[in-house]
């Protein structure tokens, strides 16, 4: 990158930054709306907190256990964009990273993902995210990306490690598997997480 345009981008302000990422926020919002998405789900009901991975509130809420996935993305996506972009300052890394999340955000809430989801997990019922939900995802993703610009790395990993196994106990899920279960399906990976529904839960 230029010299003359590292040095451009430096005299962006915090405040402009926040204001793309805000319109981002609402751009996402919007096109999920578009695509039959329910701002607080089929009850239309606010809630802070499901932890019932097999719940039809699971992806509702404000927030579930897939929210510790997206403070993962946030770790990663600042170690990502700090390895190919480490120049530019942090604020504009962050930008980027907004716009990463919510293009996937727009992208998992679309048919082709939420059908993926259904054939290919555990999320037999998915219906894509209430609005809501989406836009915390997005927002567990900023605090994970300024967590990790203020952590040290090992602390980094650390953190990624217990969300991770944490979930891994907790709902038989969690980031790394999901991502295994959408590219490449493993069926005894399935059945291992479908053991631990609640009984007559369909599968």
């Amino acid at each position: 990158m230029p010299s003359s345009a590292i040095a451009s981008s430096k005299r962006m302000p915090w405040s402009w930054v926040m204001v793309a990422i805000l319109g981002i926020f609402a751009l996402t919002a919007g096109v999920e709306l578009s695509m039959g998405r329910l701002l607080l789900g089929p009850d239309g009901k606010f809630g802070w907190w499901e932890g019932d991975i097999w719940s039809a509130e699971n992806s509702q809420r404000f927030a579930d256990p897939y929210s510790f996935s997206h403070l993962t993305h946030g770790f990663l996506f600042y170690a990502f964009f700090w390895f190919i972009s480490r120049k530019l300052p942090m604020r504009q890394r962050l930008l980027m990273a907004v716009c990463l999340e919510a293009s996937w955000e727009m992208l998992e809430n679309s048919p082709l993902i939420i059908n993926r989801y259904r054939h290919a997990t555990i999320a037999l019922g998915y219906e894509g995210d209430s609005v809501l939900n989406s836009m915390s995802d997005i927002l567990m993703m900023v605090i994970g990306f300024l967590l990790a610009s203020r952590w040290r790395l090992w602390v980094c990993v650390v953190a990624i490690l217990l969300m991770e196994l944490g979930c891994l106990f907790y709902v038989r899920d969690n980031l790394t598997l999901n991502v295994i279960m959408l590219i490449h399906p493993v069926a005894a990976i399935k059945a291992w997480q479908e053991a631990g529904a609640p009984p007559g839960t369909p599968k």
